[in-house]
């Protein structure tokens, strides 16, 4: 079968010249992935026989190291200075990051923080990402696999988790972002970290990069059944709001396939439940700054449901792998005063997959492919 590369990537790898390695666009049951195939002169490196055991690399957003204003700042230093997060001349930004933002906001996130923090443990989404990954260890052991979480920004890095995987001696590298939806913002700045840190190594084994599982039959019912377990505990509300993250409304315009793929997830998930049209709605939240960003805003959509009568509402963020500041602060109190305020009478947030058994087995069924 003939395949089509993309493109070509040229990774420097010290003295000795570079190593080159091709992309190979691919799909499988509505997966995206891409593999990162080293090349060279006579192909792998002689004297080199890799065991046969694959790395998993789990990667999440990150977090901060501790719900103060300082560890915010260096965290928030790195999140927003990525060049996909924030799309603006640098100099420009930094003068805006360092000298309005970080200033002004450090101490009210740190704030937000603190009211879910896990002391002794740390924030919600890093105990919470370590626990899935060692749930899923759990889940292929006996196999020749080894799990590593990794933080796109903060600790552990994809550098020392790729560096934990080598110590290993894994054979194999398969990276796996929990970002249901792909965006250049999330997903993409993954693959930035996974080439940064390969360009130190001597050695890279084959490295297979894993998209979006946006419409992914198992992703779409782990998420559904989730949802009508979470009903059938708690009571069905009668009305489903589906939660997507939100990002500037240029990036949809400039091609970036994130808001049709959260329309579609959003589609997938009501149909499964069964639900009718005047029975769920979407939206986007976690606006940041005066930019026009995805639409309908989260907080326009809740001040609004009691206006249609819609009294009661079960909230849900198929985005989000496992709950964090947004969901847990931004989601399940500050939109329920908001909700409340309106004339809403009863606000239910549904909580993410997490650690539990169907998230770990979502996981491990989208890896089973790629696994050796």
């Amino acid at each position: 079968m003939a395949r089509r590369f993309l493109e070509t990537l040229v990774i420097p790898r010290g003295r000795g010249g570079f190593q080159e390695a091709l992309v190979i666009p691919r799909g499988r049951g509505g997966f995206q992935e891409a593999s990162v195939i080293p090349r060279g002169r006579g192909g792998f490196q002689p004297g080199h026989t890799p065991q046969a055991i694959t790395g998993v690399l789990l990667v999440n957003l990150g977090t901060p190291e501790a719900p103060t204003p300082r560890a915010i700042r260096r965290y928030l230093r790195e999140f927003l200075w990525d060049p996909r997060m924030v799309e603006l001349p640098r100099w420009i930004w930094w003068l805006v990051l360092n000298l309005l933002i970080l200033p002004l906001r450090a101490k009210r996130v740190a704030q937000a923080y603190g009211q879910v923090w896990r002391h002794g443990q740390g924030s919600p989404l890093k105990v919470h990402s370590m626990a899935l990954a060692v749930a899923l260890a759990r889940h292929f052991a006996g196999e020749a696999v080894c799990v590593e979480m990794a933080m796109r920004y903060g600790h552990p890095s994809v550098a020392q988790g790729l560096a934990r995987l080598r110590e290993a001696g894994v054979g194999r590298l398969v990276v796996l972002p929990l970002y249901p939806q792909y965006a250049s913002a999330s997903t993409a700045t993954v693959y930035d970290a996974v080439g940064a840190a390969l360009r130190g190594w001597r050695y890279v084994p084959p490295v297979t990069l894993l998209g979006d599982y946006h419409a992914h039959p198992a992703y779409i019912a782990a998420i559904a059944a989730g949802i009508a377990a979470h009903r059938a505990a708690h009571g069905d509300s009668g009305h489903l709001l589906l939660s997507f993250h939100g990002l500037p409304d240029v990036s949809r315009r400039q091609g970036d396939p994130y808001h049709d793929q959260c329309l579609r997830s959003a589609g997938l998930i009501a149909e499964a439940l069964g639900l009718q049209s005047a029975q769920w709605s979407i939206a986007f939240q976690s606006r940041f700054g005066r930019a026009e960003w995805l639409k309908p805003y989260c907080v326009d959509v809740l001040k609004e449901l009691p206006q249609r009568g819609v009294r009661a509402v079960d909230v849900v963020c198929p985005g989000f792998a496992v709950d964090c500041l947004e969901t847990l602060q931004e989601m399940a109190e500050e939109n329920r005063r908001v909700f409340l305020a309106a004339g809403g009478e009863a606000y239910h947030y549904i909580p993410a997959l997490n650690e539990s058994p169907a998230h770990v087995a979502l996981l491990a069924t989208l890896l089973k492919p790629y696994l050796v």
